[in-house]
């Protein structure tokens, strides 16, 4: 049997979220660098076909907290630093999804699948 559209499209979602993660984690962060990484992670998975939006927010009171007993002024970006949502759009099929962190672990998921309007 054949996937269905929406099927697709949410397969879609899923390769984005794998590269927007598995690119960027470990990318060395900061406070101060923390827009400029959000920016360039939503512009690099824009690119992608059938990505309508993506919108990245890198927590930076959760990189403060992890860096005020450091010495660096700098830590590796994990899931538990970012919330992400992402809207596919794939043959008539609207896919909003999001990842933010539940119990720990950096949990994605699909929020609605609906037709376009």
């Amino acid at each position: 049997m054949d996937a269905t559209e929406a099927q697709t499209a949410c397969f879609e979602a899923g390769i984005k979220f794998g590269t927007l993660y598995h690119q960027f984690a470990g990318t060395p962060v900061s406070p101060a660098s923390a827009d400029s990484l959000a920016r360039a992670m939503e512009e690099a998975i824009e690119n992608q076909p059938h990505c309508e939006s993506v919108t990245v927010d890198v927590l930076v009171e959760e990189l403060e907290a992890e860096l005020a007993d450091s010495a660096a002024d700098y830590t590796e970006l994990t899931g538990r630093f970012v919330e992400v949502e992402m809207t596919i759009d794939y043959e008539g099929h609207q896919i909003r999804t999001r990842m933010d962190v539940q119990d720990g672990y950096p949990l994605m998921r699909v929020e609605d699948v609906s037709p376009d309007a």
